[in-house]
């Protein structure tokens, strides 16, 4: 499984940031899922939300996000130029490759376009709660952890998912979010108790606490608190 935070080598003598603004969202990963663990949701403070929540659901985190869809873009229908050419041969003749021209470029684009690809679907807000992702956008995707069949953290901010959608069908998409490891590591907690990324602690970077330390904001020890929580 490849670590979604290795980093390439650096040049030598380069220096490595002590702390960046993913950062923060990793120390406040920490702090919320410790607070989940623990039972101290009730103690976390009020987060805005435009998400319509459930009688009594609570919000952890809203932040920004894009999102994508493994998808093609047709289904490898074209439309096919039949030309009808009245002249003289030459005229025939050219109208005729023109036409065979223009169809073999459409039957090329058409298989092109039915091969699945990551499909960028825009911009949203993401919300995530105890129960769920919600992803606010015209092309909304609202999916509770339980219903998810796959899950995996694909980049330090990209969280990626499988579920069946409305029409039945498996559908798999990719939410890319400074909030990505927290939507694994509810979903992993929650529905995913043995997700090999969640056993080995590959949710966070794995010298993260240390560069707390180094950084003066010790977190919470969130990453042995979901262990620990799969034992009892």
């Amino acid at each position: 499984m490849t670590d979604p935070f290795a980093q390439p080598s650096p040049h030598p003598g380069a220096a490595q940031p002590v702390w960046s603004p993913l950062d923060d969202y990793l120390w406040h990963t920490c702090d919320i899922l410790a607070d989940v663990l623990e039972g101290q949701v009730a103690r976390r403070p009020v987060v805005a939300t435009t998400t319509r929540l459930h009688q009594g659901e609570r919000t952890l985190a809203v932040g920004p996000g894009q999102r994508m869809t493994w998808r093609p873009l047709g289904n490898g229908e074209y439309v096919q130029s039949d030309l009808i050419v009245f002249g003289s041969p030459a005229v025939v003749i050219g109208s005729l490759v023109g036409s065979a021209l223009g169809n073999a470029a459409r039957r090329n684009q058409a298989a092109r376009d039915a091969q699945p690809r990551w499909v960028l679907d825009g911009p949203g807000e993401v919300t995530l709660t105890l129960h769920r992702l919600h992803f606010a956008h015209p092309a909304e995707l609202n999916v509770s952890w339980q219903a998810l069949t796959s899950i995996d953290l694909v980049a330090p901010d990209v969280f990626q998912t499988t579920f069946l959608n409305h029409h039945g069908a498996q559908s798999t998409v990719r939410i890319q979010t400074p909030w990505a490891s927290l939507a694994f590591a509810l979903a992993a907690v929650i529905a995913f108790p043995t997700h090999p990324r969640l056993l080995n602690r590959g949710w966070l970077p794995h010298d993260f606490e240390q560069r707390c330390a180094l950084a003066g904001r010790p977190c919470r020890p969130a990453a042995h608190l979901a262990l620990r929580s799969r034992d009892t």
